[in-house]
């Protein structure tokens, strides 16, 4: 991947970002990629941004995170009974991951969900997240992404789409605090 100028002297940019949590996980966060200054700078995937503060609150108010944000990859975050992971592995140019890159990063998921064996949820943020998940699990046809949708996988997981919690959702009100809770409220009944 090609540095982008403002970028040039960062030690950091395009490393690929892992996911991360427990190991035996019912729920499976899938987000889009990591983002330049906020996943690719601390070394954990929705670290460090204001789309993983959104996350992180929810996901500790749903009980899957035992404290409400993230900073860096040694701030004491643990995930209980969920994991959070990305369909792209690294930051893409201008913030917008391709097909290409999500297909080129696909084994590496493949390889996730090969090991979260307790997998019964993927909570899908965003459209790209969605598309990831149901090309990995086979979902033909797709049904239409939107928020709150929730597609069973035969022997597989439920997906469960969120609009994705970037700033461009939440600043414009299209993803609520509340709306993001309802979503890992319903992830963590239907893990039952």
């Amino acid at each position: 991947m090609e540095k982008r100028a403002a970028y040039r002297d960062e030690t950091y940019w395009a490393r690929p970002i892992p996911g991360f949590g427990d190991p035996a996980a019912r729920i499976v966060v899938l987000g889009l990629a990591p983002a330049a200054h906020g996943a690719n700078r601390t070394g954990r995937v929705f670290t460090g941004d204001r789309s993983g503060d959104w996350l992180f609150r929810a996901m500790h108010r749903a009980g899957l995170a035992n404290q409400p944000d993230s900073v860096g990859a040694d701030d004491g975050l643990e995930l209980t009974d969920a994991w959070v992971t990305a369909a792209v592995k690294c930051a893409p140019p201008a913030n917008k991951p391709t097909t290409a890159e999500r297909d080129a990063c696909a084994p590496y998921l493949v390889e996730e969900f090969e090991l979260l064996t307790d997998a019964r949820v993927v909570v899908c943020l965003g459209a790209f997240g969605y598309q990831a998940a149901t090309s990995h699990f086979g979902v033909r046809p797709r049904p239409k992404f939107g928020h709150g949708v929730e597609v069973p996988v035969a022997g597989g997981p439920t997906l469960v789409c969120s609009f994705h919690p970037s700033q461009q959702n939440t600043f414009t009100k299209r993803l609520t605090e509340p709306m993001l809770d309802a979503v890992f409220s319903r992830a963590v009944e239907l893990a039952g």
